[in-house]
């Protein structure tokens, strides 16, 4: 028998198989799979409906009036799946909005007799530790499932006890910009990890639509930006946004100089191994003493303003 052949069909499972050092047994992925960069060449079997390109508060748009309808945010080639006839399929069942969903699964199922189907279920980072551990049995490597699964965990113990005894900042984290959505599942948890309190966010419960007046309410010390599905340059790229919202140009954070942006795509929105590297960014964030963290972006007033000019 042999190397299994693997279909991802989310990033963080296409992070997690290399990571086992299963990247040549991946046969397809996703078209939003670009780490490691030899991911990206892989063939890509989904595409989505949505277009990412436009403006938050038309994507948010795109995204209720799909769900609302009940027509799919992602399209799965069932042909191109069949030609590269997968032995194990890596799929999820948290979030319809993040990645091709349980129930379109089926399909593949039929269309590949015998195919075997793993679906990642992780709220939480024991959750994502133990998802390592899913995928590993799956593909028939389960001590370097437990071996990666151990070293990330450790490497956040070793981060907690970093900043342990720490006065913890209160902190939001905001993971859409417009409209403005709480980050939740595991963002919460690494929040008090790397020494913060999050003022809004609850740890394993999904993220949540709120407004800026109730950002500014929270009153947090130090503001995240994490835009789901997006770089730290494309978060950048949407500052401007934020220059007609007179509570977020309001909030004490940003006139003190502690609103950043993040790569939410490498380090927040997609549970894998570099959860870990996130970890490190918002400790670094919260406590200058340990330096703030390159892959982290102060925003500054001025900041917004510039972005928001024609």
């Amino acid at each position: 028998m042999g190397p299994v052949r693997i279909l991802s069909l989310l990033p963080s499972a296409t992070e997690i198989l290399w990571a086992l050092g299963l990247g040549d047994q991946v046969v397809g992925v996703t078209h939003e799979c670009d780490h490691p960069p030899e991911a990206a060449l892989r063939p890509r079997v989904v595409r989505t409906t949505v277009d990412p390109h436009r403006p938050s508060a038309e994507v948010d748009r795109q995204v209720r009036e799909l769900v609302a309808s009940g027509r799919p945010l992602f399209l799965v080639d069932l042909e191109a799946v069949r030609s590269l006839r997968p032995d194990l399929v890596v799929a999820q069942g948290v979030c319809e909005v993040c990645a091709v969903s349980a129930r379109q699964v089926l399909p593949l199922e039929e269309a590949v007799p015998g195919v075997r189907v793993v679906s990642l279920q992780a709220t939480t980072l024991e959750g994502v530790w133990e998802d390592v551990r899913r995928v590993a049995q799956a593909a028939g490597v389960p001590e370097a499932g437990e071996r990666l699964a151990a070293a990330l965990a450790q490497e956040v113990r070793r981060v907690a006890e970093s900043v342990s005894g720490l006065a913890p900042p209160r902190v939001a984290c905001v993971e859409w910009l417009d409209p403005p959505f709480v980050a939740g599942h595991w963002v919460p948890e690494m929040v008090a990890l790397a020494g913060g309190l999050d003022v809004l966010g609850e740890p394993g419960r999904p993220s949540w639509r709120t407004t800026w007046e109730r950002v500014a309410e929270a009153d947090p010390d130090v503001v995240v930006l994490m835009p789901c599905g997006f770089s730290l340059a494309g978060a950048w790229a949407r500052l401007g946004e934020l220059a007609t919202e007179p509570a977020f140009r309001s909030l004490r954070a940003l006139v003190q100089g502690q609103v950043y942006a993040v790569d939410a795509n490498a380090h927040f929105s997609r549970p894998g191994p570099r959860l870990v590297e996130g970890l490190h960014t918002l400790a670094g964030i919260f406590h200058s003493a340990r330096g703030p963290h390159p892959l982290a972006r102060r925003v500054r007033a001025e900041d917004v303003v510039l972005a928001g000019r024609p």
